[in-house]
């Protein structure tokens, strides 16, 4: 959840609660300020399930690079709207599975650009990881700048995560989801989470984030999310809860659902 709408954001202002510095406070990180725990805190004070939700996620982002690099050959990824770096971040991911790998971060906050620049490193002898400051309405700038480190006549994984519902348009969403896919050959895969309208108590949070001055975030129906798949061949289980997605254990599900579809 890192991307806060048009306009690349070109100071840092700790008393406004930022939707990347909220997700790391719920993440348990500290790379976030008293506007955005105060933020987190009233969501959580409605539906506590959001900090399950956001540690999830990450679980969520770690089996589906994983699959993508071990057994689908992927060794580009494209990560749209990543967020500041936590644990096991997409590169070590991938790169922990396929040492070539080369991944590009897309952000435009200035503090994730910060940590992205300490932290987003590849280990000697490994592949490539670039940080694209940009905004995810303006597609092209990331595919032309992501093309300095990324062939984009090989497959990609273009990564979506928990991001596009600072969109309120859902076709807008759409349109910078099928612009990045156009790009991309035979072979790509897009994977893709979001926070879905399946309970009241999320509904309710969604609300609460706004009245504490969060960036307002429209949750959508698993169908509307599923809609972002069309198109493409959807790999197993296909659109489900993010704790449902291959897991290894019997997590229930939550309010978020996402998938992993590749690209014929």
């Amino acid at each position: 959840m890192a991307d806060q709408g048009p306009g690349l954001a070109t100071e840092l202002d700790v008393d406004v609660p930022h939707a990347a510095r909220i997700w790391n406070y719920w993440m348990g990180g500290k790379d976030n300020f008293a506007a955005d725990r105060a933020a987190g805190a009233a969501v959580a004070q409605v539906y506590p399930e959001i900090v399950v939700m956001a540690r999830e996620s990450r679980r969520f982002l770690v089996r589906t690079v994983r699959h993508l690099a071990a057994e689908a050959g992927i060794r580009q990824f494209l990560d749209v709207g990543t967020g500041l770096p936590t644990m096991q971040n997409t590169h070590e991911v991938a790169q922990s599975v396929a040492p070539g790998s080369r991944v590009v971060y897309v952000d435009n906050d200035p503090m994730v650009l910060v940590h992205a620049r300490a932290l987003l490193v590849s280990p000697a002898g490994a592949g490539i990881t670039r940080y694209v400051p940009a905004d995810y309405h303006d597609p092209e700038r990331i595919l032309t700048e992501a093309a300095d480190a990324l062939d984009f006549r090989e497959p990609v994984a273009v990564m979506f995560m928990g991001v596009l519902g600072y969109e309120p348009d859902l076709e807008v969403a759409r349109s910078i989801v099928a612009t990045v896919l156009d790009a991309v050959p035979s072979g790509s895969h897009l994977v893709l989470w979001d926070g879905t309208d399946t309970s009241p108590a999320v509904v309710e949070g969604a609300a609460r984030l706004v009245a504490s001055g969060g960036v307002p975030y429209v949750l959508r129906s698993p169908e509307q999310i599923g809609g972002f798949f069309d198109g493409l061949t959807p790999v197993e289980p296909g659109l489900t809860s993010i704790t449902r997605w291959r897991a290894d254990d019997d997590t229930p599900a939550i309010d978020a659902y996402g998938a992993v579809g590749r690209k014929p």
